[in-house]
């Protein structure tokens, strides 16, 4: 397909705006990617430029499994370190996502290389700048997986709560991957139990005891249906972690301090992840790259930069504290 050259206004607002990608076709028919960029214009800052921990850098944001980008507060941080900041709804999500498609699809996480690829030809990388890829959860899956196969083409990786490892473990996922491999050769587009309760969109979404405003059909409250075909790619993409990386880029991994795993509501899901095993996550992080720092911050949700305000703040500090380690000039 013809790239398409020309920037919409976003729905976020002032200073974000949006550009389709077009992606080839594939058995749903059209498909697209959309890049979110944070554009506010010139900072009373930029006198000191050189001084930013991120200056002359890139962040391309991937989002997570039955999300979007809608984080505002994550583009302007970037913003006053002194990177361009751009974010990607993938195919079938969001922004990208179409009528006639299955939210979320796709057999095999290589398929994303298509729409990282067409934003990192939009981005440009020119004058020496530097790439910082950014990913949350399964998008953090999806980005580990990507820089290990391209190496030299990032010169860090970010992850929030990045989805290296099956809730239930290396032994839970050996046992399930063989039954959804299956299951995913004879009918992929299968759909599997729903196991989310809403408890997450309960912490986060400001119609319920969070604070955010976002789409609902977008992001919904108990997430998009799971298929085999979609789950099957995930486990493959975990077995590869578990076999180890060998991401040659500094790796910041950020998780919360404890996971709250329950089929019942409690307070203490407000300040835990509810979704993923952050132990576990922890563990799996140190086998991504050879420098690799992890850091758990107490109260943090899974998506740690929803958290509550004192949280954030403690998460922004953290990873400028990173970025000045290992990108400033």
């Amino acid at each position: 397909m013809k790239q398409q050259t020309k920037w919409q206004p976003d729905v976020l607002g002032a200073g974000f705006e949006q550009l389709t990608l077009p992606l080839e076709p594939d058995a749903e028919g059209e498909v697209v990617a959309t890049l979110v960029r944070y554009a506010p214009g010139p900072r009373l800052s930029d006198v000191h430029f050189e001084r930013d921990p991120a200056a002359h850098t890139d962040v391309l944001y991937v989002h997570g499994w039955s999300d979007y980008f809608f984080q505002k507060e994550l583009a302007e941080y970037w913003h006053r370190m002194g990177a361009r900041f751009y974010a990607l709804d993938l195919r079938k999500y969001g922004r990208s996502l179409r009528r006639w498609q299955t939210p979320g699809y796709v057999e095999n996480l290589t398929t994303y290389d298509e729409e990282i690829e067409a934003a990192l030809a939009v981005i440009g990388q020119t004058g020496g700048r530097r790439l910082v890829l950014f990913g949350h959860s399964t998008g953090g899956l999806t980005l580990s997986l990507w820089v290990n196969r391209h190496p030299g083409r990032a010169d860090a990786l970010v992850l929030n709560s990045p989805w290296l490892e099956f809730q239930a473990r290396s032994a839970g996922r050996a046992a399930l991957a063989p039954i959804v491999g299956l299951q995913a050769r004879v009918d992929p587009r299968a759909a599997m139990p729903n196991v989310d309760l809403g408890f997450y969109t309960r912490t986060v979404s400001a119609t319920m005891d969070g604070e955010w405003d976002y789409d609902l059909d977008w992001r919904p409250p108990r997430g998009f249906v799971v298929h085999s075909g979609w789950l099957s790619a995930v486990l493959a993409g975990h077995a590869q972690v578990a076999a180890g990386l060998a991401i040659d880029a500094p790796v910041l991994t950020m998780a919360s301090a404890r996971s709250t795993i329950s089929p019942r509501w409690t307070p203490e899901m407000m300040s835990s992840d509810i979704v993923l095993v952050v132990d576990d996550i922890a563990r799996r992080a140190l086998s991504l790259a050879p420098t690799v720092t992890v850091t758990r911050i107490d109260g943090a949700l899974h998506d740690i930069f929803l958290s509550k305000e004192p949280v954030r703040k403690e998460a922004y500090g953290r990873m400028t504290r990173w970025l000045r380690g290992y990108l400033s000039t």
